[in-house]
C-alpha cells in the first residue's frame, strides 16, 4: 500500500464511517470515534503497511488534531456561558477540580511504577474536561509517545463505558440518596432546542451544498492561519517550534475568533474539526502495536480507574457539599468526562430534557479550558512531583 493510497485511505475513511453511523443505528451507538480506533488498530497490526512511515504518519496526525482544534472552537458562544445557571457552572468547576485532586493523588500513587505518568496526568485531565480532542492536543504539548497515549486511550475507553452504563442505569438513585433532586427550570432559559443543537453541532447534512462548504473551507485556511501565527510567536520566543505554546496559542486564537460573528456563523466548522478528529483516531490508532497491552500495564489501568470513577463519586460529594443537584452533577460529568454528544443519551435516562442544552455548552466549554488545564497541570506535576 502506497502513502498516497493511505493518505486517501485516512482522509475518506471517516466520511464512510459517518455515512454508516446515519443509516445503521449499531454503529451510532459505538461511536465513530471507537470505530476508527478499531480500524486503525486493524490495519496497524495485520502487516500490511509500509514500513519507514512513521514519520508520515507523525506528520499527518499532528496536522489534523492541531487544525481541529480552532475549527472546534469558532463556532463557541462564550457570552451564553456567562449568563448559565449558577448550579451549572460551579458544578463544572467542582468536577474539574475532582478530576485534577484524583489525578495528583493516583500520580504520588504510581509515579514510581509507571513511566512518563505526568503526561499521563495531563492527558487524562484532558479526556476528563473535553475528551478525544483535548487529549490528543495535550499529548502532542507534552510529547507523549503514541503507544502509552493508545494505550491511555483504550483504557479510558474501557473504564468510561462502564461508567456511561453506571450513569444511565443507577446512578441518579444512588446519588439522590445523599444528594438534592433536580427543580425544574424556566424553559425559556433553558436555550437551543436540543434539535438546534443537532443542526449545529452534530449532523453533517448539506455539507457539500455551495452556501456550506465554500464558508467551511475558509474556517480551514484561518485554522492554517493561525497555526501560522502561533508557530511564528513560538519561534519568535523560543526560537524554536515549541508544541505546547503552539497549542496554547492556536487554542486562544480559537476562542478569539469565536467572538467574531462572520466566523463564529459559519455553519458546520464544528463538525468540520470533528472530522479531522477522526482523521487523527485513525491514523494514531494505526501506529500503535498492540502487544503493549500486557501485565506490565496494568497500573496503567488501576490509575484510570482510581481517576474516572474516583473523580467522579469526589465531584458527587462536592456537589452536595455545595448543594448542587443530582441532575446537573450527572450531566455536567457526562458533559466533562464522555464529550457533548452523550449528554442527550444520558439526558433521555435522566427523563430531564431540560438539562440537555446547558450540558452541551458545558461540554463545548471543556474544549476550550482543556488545553489550558491538562498541558498546565502536566508541567506542574513533572517539575513538583
Amino acid at each position: 500500500m502506497g502513502t498516497v493510497i493511505l493518505a486517501l485511505f485516512y482522509f475518506l475513511f471517516p466520511a464512510l464511517v459517518i455515512y454508516l453511523d446515519k443509516k445503521f443505528t449499531v454503529v451510532n451507538k459505538v461511536g465513530t470515534v471507537v470505530i476508527c480506533y478499531g480500524v486503525g488498530l486493524l490495519i496497524g497490526n495485520i502487516g500490511i503497511l509500509p514500513d519507514g512511515i512513521a514519520e508520515f504518519q507523525e506528520s499527518l496526525y499532528s496536522g489534523a488534531v492541531i487544525l481541529a482544534i480552532p475549527m472546534l472552537l469558532f463556532s463557541l458562544d462564550i457570552r451564553k456561558w456567562v449568563s448559565m445557571a449558577g448550579n451549572t457552572l460551579l458544578s463544572l468547576v467542582l468536577g474539574i477540580v475532582s478530576v485534577i485532586v484524583m489525578v495528583v493523588i493516583g500520580y504520588f500513587i504510581y509515579r514510581d511504577v509507571i513511566p512518563e505518568i505526568w503526561k499521563v496526568a495531563g492527558v487524562l485531565i484532558g479526556f476528563y474536561s473535553g475528551g478525544a480532542p483535548n487529549a490528543a492536543a495535550i499529548s502532542l504539548a507534552l510529547d507523549m509517545e503514541p503507544d502509552l497515549f493508545i494505550l491511555t486511550q483504550t483504557y479510558d475507553l474501557v473504564v468510561g463505558a462502564f461508567t456511561l452504563l453506571f450513569l444511565m442505569t443507577v446512578a441518579q438513585r444512588f446519588f439522590l440518596l445523599f444528594m438534592r433532586p433536580y427543580k425544574a427550570v424556566d424553559k425559556e432559559n433553558v436555550g437551543e432546542s436540543g434539535e438546534s443543537y443537532h443542526e449545529k453541532y452534530e449532523t453533517y447534512d448539506g455539507i457539500f451544498s455551495r452556501r456550506i462548504f465554500f464558508p467551511l473551507l475558509g474556517t480551514l485556511g484561518l485554522a492554517i492561519l493561525i497555526l501560522g501565527i502561533s508557530a511564528g510567536i513560538s519561534q519568535l520566543f523560543f526560537k524554536e517550534i515549541n508544541t505546547a505554546l503552539v497549542i496554547m496559542g492556536i487554542t486562544t486564537l480559537g476562542i478569539a475568533a469565536s467572538f467574531v460573528p462572520r466566523i463564529h456563523n459559519i455553519e458546520k466548522s464544528f463538525q468540520g474539526g470533528i472530522y479531522l478528529i477522526l482523521i487523527f483516531c485513525l491514523i494514531f490508532a494505526s501506529m500503535a502495536d498492540i502487544s503493549m497491552f500486557s501485565l506490565d500495564s496494568l497500573p496503567l489501568l488501576i490509575y484510570i480507574i482510581l481517576v474516572v470513577p474516583g473523580a467522579l463519586l469526589l465531584h458527587g460529594l462536592l456537589s452536595k457539599l455545595f448543594k448542587v443537584d443530582v441532575d446537573n452533577f450527572l450531566i455536567i460529568s457526562v458533559a466533562l468526562s464522555m464529550s457533548p454528544p452523550f449528554v442527550p443519551v444520558v439526558a433521555s435516562a435522566l427523563k430531564n430534557r431540560d438539562i440537555i442544552i446547558p450540558g452541551m455548552i458545558i461540554g463545548l466549554l471543556g474544549y476550550a479550558v482543556g488545553n489550558y488545564i491538562g498541558v498546565l497541570m502536566g508541567y506542574l506535576i513533572h517539575a513538583f512531583g
